[in-house]
């Protein structure tokens, strides 16, 4: 990506960009036909590709964002799958092979009609130029008719409609593409006008989009990395929109309301902390979470997450837990139980020794304040902590377990299911299994939900383990961030209602500026 320097230098620029895109905006496929009354929006981005390949890398992220590609099934804004380019699909009695149609409308944006050959060959190619998905090779792809194909797979496989809204399953017509990186030929409601690598991206409509008209003229996204940039393209009239919101944007926004919408839900990425059972007994453990207080911890980030009470929203099925509120009595009780009485500096201590906890961190996503923060409120309960930081938490505390409380940050919810962070997170041998948590019930549990194919029962499933991972004070589970987005009067339609990252603009994005 380009330097912080770059994003800075567009900021002065885009007047004079946006103008000369403006006056031939939708030149070519849109159906204005006078180009001064053409329907732009200018939104900025804090992340650019220098690819729109959707099967490489996290590319297909953003020509997902960009309105270019579309997938079989897409999660909406209540976290529930449903079929995009798919029209349905039913499932074998053996729960391995699935058959999907797909619609019979949906075509390319060159008017070729989307066939099931196609699809699998998309799919073929993911396999092969994509490691995260190289697992899809040993699956069993075959068109049966032009609109049916069936997937299988080698066991049961119930997350597969859930891997298939991954936006890097993006179709693309593999015939038609002369160049993948700069133009894809694909199936969303805009086509490529022009594209720079790690900068600006350019779409017009398409105007043979096959799921209805599409209301924008033109969308031109910008590479903002730097927040100061996008507030000010924003406050200027320079952009009519980006999320990802800081907390101090958000504060100016806030005050101008006939200026500025401001919409905000809790999203998918989750900060948590593990504590190490190695080093920390039952009781020492419940004080550090009857100690922590989320609540407060999401007040002082100004309202950029939500106070967690586990990893999933709590709109969500599988996100139906409950955990303690902090209580500094129950806290004071847990740690007498565990034998240690307060010295007269104010902090426990048991034999003469003072527990002092190690808390390892890494600096992003806001884990340095959450780990100051911590520090304080356990220090207030007299519990002594020292902070530790680290560049790369993954070849350090994870892999060794030298830590008291370990700080992380991941998406844990991908794509409307549970398993992916249950596997990662408390599975007996997944990488955070160095912290020492290890419960019979509920790896049982989780090989269940692996194989269940019932939505509702892999959520009870779900909320299940859950619980056991809360009673037992194995992780604490701070918050999830809030998805705060920022539009113009008029503007509606740019995914600012889905908690997820990989959605933008759609037929239905509306503009009245």
């Amino acid at each position: 990506m380009k330097k912080k320097a770059v994003a800075l230098f567009l900021v002065s620029v885009l007047s004079l960009g946006i103008a000369a895109c403006a006056s031939g905006g939708g030149s070519g496929t849109s159906s204005s036909s006078d180009a001064s009354e053409a329907k732009v929006l200018k939104l900025a981005e804090s992340f650019a590709y220098p690819s729109l390949d959707a099967h490489k890398d996290y590319y297909g992220w953003y020509t997902s964002i960009y309105g270019l590609t579309e997938t079989l099934f897409r999660v909406d804004d209540n976290l529930n799958i449903v079929p995009w380019l798919a029209d349905g699909y039913t499932v074998s009695d053996d729960s391995k092979t699935w058959t999907i149609t797909l619609q019979e409308k949906a075509a390319f944006s060159n008017g070729t009609p989307l066939t099931a050959d196609m699809v699998v060959r998309n799919f073929e190619r993911l396999s092969e130029n994509n490691e995260r998905f190289a697992y899809m090779g040993d699956f069993t792809f075959a068109a049966a008719e032009d609109h049916t194909l069936t997937i299988t797979t080698p066991d049961v496989y119930p997350t597969l409609l859930s891997d298939l809204t991954a936006p890097e399953t993006g179709i693309m017509d593999l015939d038609a593409t002369e160049d993948f990186d700069n133009a894809p030929v694909c199936t969303g409601p805009f086509v490529v006008k022009s594209f720079e690598p790690e900068g600006t991206v350019d779409m017009v409509k398409n105007a043979s989009y096959w799921d209805g008209e599409v209301n924008l003229d033109e969308v031109i996204f910008y590479y903002m990395q730097d927040d100061e940039s996008k507030l000010n393209a924003m406050q200027s009239g320079e952009i009519d929109g980006y999320t990802s919101v800081t907390a101090a944007a958000k504060q100016i926004f806030s005050a101008d309301p006939s200026r500025y919408t401001l919409t905000e839900i809790p999203a998918t990425r989750l900060q948590f902390y593990s504590l190490n059972e190695n080093r920390l007994d039952d009781n020492v453990r419940r004080a550090i979470n009857l100690s922590v207080d989320c609540e407060a911890i999401a007040a002082y980030l100004g309202g950029t997450v939500s106070a967690a009470v586990g990893p999933f929203t709590a709109a969500a099925p599988y996100g139906k837990v409950t955990k303690p509120a902090p209580d500094a009595a129950d806290a004071r009780a847990a740690m007498e139980a565990a034998g240690y009485v307060l010295n007269s500096d104010g902090f426990y201590e048991k034999d003469g020794q003072v527990l002092t906890l190690n808390i390892c961190y890494y600096k992003a996503r806001s884990l340095d304040t959450i780990a100051l923060l911590m520090q304080e409120q356990l220090q207030k309960a007299g519990i002594d902590a020292k902070l530790t930081p680290e560049e790369d938490p993954d070849g350090t505390y994870i892999a060794t377990g030298d830590y008291d409380i370990a700080l992380y940050c991941m998406i844990a919810d991908k794509a409307g299911d549970p398993y992916y962070c249950i596997d990662a997170l408390f599975r007996s041998n997944s990488r955070w299994a160095v912290g020492g948590f290890k419960d019979d019930e509920c790896e049982a549990l989780i090989n269940r939900l692996q194989y269940e194919t019932d939505p509702d029962e892999r959520a009870a499933l779900a909320n299940q383990i859950v619980q056991i991972v809360i009673d037992d004070n194995a992780f604490g589970f701070v918050g999830l961030f809030n998805k705060t987005t920022v539009t113009a009067p008029g503007l509606t339609g740019i995914a600012e209602h889905c908690p997820f990252d990989f959605y933008g603009v759609n037929a239905d994005t509306t503009f009245a500026g």
